[in-house]
This record gives C-alpha cells, sequence and structure tokens, in this order.
C-alpha cells in the first residue's frame, strides 16, 4: 500500500481538531467543527481551505502557448499575460483525463494546476505530448511559410517546450467567500501587489510578495463565490494560513473542510473528477463544450470530442423534503425505467432542498422534465433543472 501524504499544514488542521478523510491518496481535513456550519460561512463570509494537494505544472519554452494549443482542448495562445482559463486534458478518444486550470506567468511561461489524484496521469500525457509534438524546426517551418517575413531558426530536435511537476515545491491556500478580498487586504505581510485589490479580475492573478518571498494571487476557485487561490512556497504555507486566520477573525472567516467544498461546488453546479468527469465522458456530455476550441487546426481528441448518438448528458435535478439522491443512486422514468444516475447529490445547505447532478437519457434532458430518484427503493419526484443552482449576489 502507497503511504498516505499529507499538507504542509497537518500541524495545524490537527490543532485546530480536523477530522481527515483519503482523496487521492492524501489525509486531508474533510471538517473541522461542522460540515454546515463551514459552507455556511463561505457563503455569508469567508472560508480557508487547505488544496496543496493539487498538482502544478510548469509549462516554458519558445513554443509552450502552441504547445499548450495542442495538448489543451481550449486555446491557450491567446491568452494575456495575467489572465487564467479553465481547460480539458483529454484522451484520444475523447474522453476527459482531467480538468485542469491554465495561468500565462509570461509570453512563454504557463502554469498548469490539476487534481491530485490525477497528477500522475496528467504528467504522463504531457510528457508523451512532448515527444509528440511537432518538432522546433517542423513548426518554425511551418510559421515561414505562413508568414514570409518570419526568419527560420534550426535546432533540429528541439521541440521548443519543456514540462516540469513543481507540485512538491508550493502549497495552495483558497481563501473563499464575500470578504475574501478585505480579509487579503488586511494581512498585513501581503505587500508589492502587481494590481490593486479593486482592478483584480476574475480569472486573472496578481504577484505579490509575502516575507519577501513571490505570491500568486488567482482570483479563481471551486465554490461558487469570490475569493483567491494563493500559490506560496511549502515552506511559508504555514505561516501565511496563520496570518490568514488572525486577519479573517474579524470578518467571520473560518477553515473549512473538503465536505463543505463538495456541497460549494455542487451548488454552484461545478463538475468534480471522478464524479461528473471520467475518461468516459467527452466534454460536450458533461456540458463542457464551450471549452473545446473545435475550430484549432489540431489538439489531442479533437477527432472525438463528439459524444456518440444517445450518449447520456449532465443535468441538474432539485426534488422536495429533505431526502437526498447521492452518487450511483439510479433515476428512472415513471413506468420505472431506468434513464440515468446520479454522480452528485445532497440537501443544499443554501437553497433547503435536496440538489443532485445526473447523466441521463437526452430524452429526458430537457429543463423542466419530471424523472424519479431511486432513494433506497423509494422514488422521489425531481424535476431537470438548468446549471448552476445558485448563483452569488454580484
Amino acid at each position: 500500500m502507497t503511504e498516505a501524504r499529507y499538507t504542509p499544514l497537518r500541524e495545524r488542521h490537527e490543532s485546530l481538531g480536523a477530522s481527515f478523510t483519503d482523496f487521492g491518496g492524501w489525509q486531508m481535513p474533510v471538517r473541522y467543527t461542522s460540515d454546515l456550519a463551514e459552507h455556511h460561512a463561505v457563503r455569508s463570509a469567508a472560508g480557508l481551505f487547505d488544496i496543496s494537494h493539487m498538482a502544478e505544472f510548469l509549462v516554458t519554452g519558445d513554443f509552450a502557448a502552441e504547445f499548450l494549443d495542442f495538448a489543451l482542448a481550449g486555446r491557450l495562445s491567446v491568452m494575456p499575460v495575467g489572465k487564467a482559463k479553465y481547460s480539458l486534458l483529454l484522451t484520444e478518444g475523447g474522453g476527459i483525463i482531467d480538468d485542469v486550470i491554465a495561468y500565462r506567468l509570461a509570453d512563454e511561461r504557463f502554469l498548469i494546476i490539476s487534481n491530485a489524484g490525477n497528477r500522475g496521469f496528467v504528467d504522463s500525457a504531457l510528457a508523451k505530448r512532448v515527444r509528440d509534438f511537432p518538432s522546433r524546426i517542423e513548426r518554425e517551418t511551418s510559421l515561414r511559410s505562413a508568414d514570409g517575413e518570419r526568419s527560420f531558426a534550426g535546432f533540429l530536435g528541439d521541440r521548443g517546450v519543456d514540462v516540469e511537476d513543481v507540485s512538491d515545491d508550493y502549497a495552495l491556500l483558497a481563501l473563499q467567500g464575500p470578504a475574501a478580498q478585505e480579509i487579503l487586504a488586511a494581512t498585513e505581510d501581503i505587500t508589492e501587489l502587481s494590481a490593486p485589490w479593486s482592478e483584480q479580475r476574475y480569472y486573472a492573478w496578481a504577484s505579490a510578495n509575502y516575507h519577501g518571498e513571490p505570491l500568486l494571487l488567482a482570483r479563481t476557485g471551486y465554490t461558487g463565490e469570490d475569493g483567491f487561490e494563493l500559490l506560496v512556497r511549502a515552506a511559508d504555507a504555514a505561516a501565511l494560513w496563520d496570518d490568514l486566520l488572525s486577519a479573517g477573525q474579524p470578518h467571520g472567516l473560518v477553515p473549512a473542510g473538503l465536505a463543505a467544498r463538495d456541497t460549494l461546488r455542487l451548488e454552484a453546479g461545478m463538475p468534480l473528477y471522478g464524479n461528473e468527469l471520467s475518461r468516459e465522458i467527452t466534454p460536450a456530455q458533461a456540458g463542457l463544450g464551450r471549452v473545446v476550441a473545435s475550430d484549432k487546426e489540431s489538439f489531442v481528441g479533437k477527432d472525438a470530442v463528439a459524444p456518440a448518438e444517445g450518449a447520456r448528458v449532465l443535468v441538474g435535478l432539485t426534488a422536495e423534503g429533505r431526502r437526498a439522491g447521492r452518487a450511483g443512486y439510479a433515476v428512472v422514468a415513471e413506468d420505472g425505467t431506468a434513464v440515468g444516475e446520479i454522480t452528485s447529490g445532497a440537501l443544499s445547505p443554501t437553497l433547503g432542498h435536496p440538489i443532485a447532478m445526473a447523466y441521463i437519457d437526452p430524452a429526458f434532458a430537457d429543463a423542466g422534465t419530471t424523472v424519479h430518484l431511486d432513494v433506497r427503493g423509494t422514488r422521489i419526484p425531481a424535476t431537470v433543472t438548468a446549471l448552476p443552482f445558485y448563483r452569488r449576489k454580484k
């Protein structure tokens, strides 16, 4: 058996009384006090999550942007420096290896953040794609053909791109909630921001210093609330965690675990790899067709991203009462015929009624359609609902 891994914040979690659970081979805090209290804190004030189990890859080189256009489903080459983009790493057959966020740090430098449990798969897939990426001389020839003024450079065999797994060098903290910006602004040791707080936009990043070391502040998150994800040296993670909790105390900040994170992302209609996403699911089935730049000349999985005819599609489901469908529960038609399966479900802490995401047959996928959830032998009526279930107030 593989030995369990812990983040650099293990001692902080233990001192706060966290309960732990295995997640992708990591022992992660599932809760500190109660799932509901942590969930509501994020919706009303702020929650601080340790997400240092996530994997980070640096992609650098003269052709880093072109490589990512080839390796990922989105078009990364047009993303400006300072921005971030959600994208997908696909199999040759169009299935999803992982969903990732790419940050453009410089013209020839990108940061890719992937899910913890897929770190090895992403590493292997990117390494293979570097090998499959046309050589630099081939790229230069192609570009020169399209632009006669471009000078020809040789470098036979140099693919002009390098991928490095830097996951163990960094920790990642997520500060989420309507008070997140105020809390960061009150954290005195975060200095030398590259942009004022008021100018930092969603799916963008800014640089800063923390105790004289580089800190990346990304306005991204996985809760449906405003917030930031902070990439910091692993050695500085504990001090930053303490400083954020101290600065956030007057604002209602609490440490939050994976249980609250799961109900928050479900309310926001955000997919979870292993539940809504897998190698057997194509982007269009998961409602992620917009992420795929299908007009690109070529990328891995391009010829197979369309789902098979009749393939089940992801929908939202809402129900009345208190009994919620859970992952693996069947979705059935009026006559009892199975027409789908729940991938994630819970009694929504914010909305007060059961919600779920499920893959169902296209004939039953229109919003407003009534289906039934098979909850341990009891059929509960549910209505197909457009995602997300919850949207934060701007």
